[in-house]
């Protein structure tokens, strides 16, 4: 599988030391500087930087170019920060997956991302959020839901506590459905998402 993170990359931290089934066999980032290259590094990931302000043209064949040198079998957004090129996911349909850190499609969309997610939650005085994992569909947080895990909000919990709350489930999360989909427990029937537990 391919991973694609911005940031950090808790969450391909995560899939990669608990993983089971399936190989992580490149990380592909827009950020160089960023700590899932650091630890791909590290761990000797192999890893591609796809730098748009750089490569201005033909972007989209770029992606589809790295991407058929390892032919992946599931492809995963891990806090990628930039929106997936249409001719990869009509390459992959149902094979790329996204997780959020919201109970989609709540504070889903253009703008919804990291902690932005949680000041908004925070501000609607919701009490309950979570996280979502989906296929992806060319729109920003959408596509056919696979599973989703909720957290409660405490009254003392802020943007900051209820992001750390949602991470541990994003871990859980994402690596039970990762883990699913590679022992072929997930398939799509007329667009519906079902689960063999």
């Amino acid at each position: 599988m391919v991973i694609f993170a911005s940031g950090s990359g808790t969450n391909f931290i995560n899939l990669n030391e608990n993983l089971v089934h399936g190989e992580i066999v490149l990380l592909i980032s827009n950020n160089p500087n960023c700590g899932a290259i650091k630890y791909a590094r590290d761990k000797n990931i192999k890893f591609e930087v796809i730098n748009d302000k750089i490569i201005c043209d033909n972007l989209d064949f770029y992606y589809e170019k790295i991407l058929n040198k390892h032919n992946p079998d599931l492809i995963l957004l891990a806090g990628f920060m930039k929106k997936i090129p249409i001719n990869i996911i009509n390459k992959y349909p149902f094979k790329i997956i996204n997780i959020h850190p919201s109970l989609l499609p709540k504070y889903g969309g253009k703008g919804y991302y990291g902690m932005k997610v949680h000041e908004a939650v925070i501000n609607a005085k919701e009490r309950i959020s979570g996280a979502t994992v989906h296929f992806i569909d060319g729109m920003y947080d959408n596509g056919p839901i696979i599973k989703q895990a909720k957290v409660t909000i405490e009254d003392n919990d802020d943007a900051k506590t209820l992001s750390k709350k949602v991470l541990i489930k994003e871990y859980e999360l994402y690596l039970n459905v990762v883990e699913k989909f590679c022992c072929d427990k997930i398939r799509i029937n007329e667009n519906k998402v079902i689960i063999n537990e």
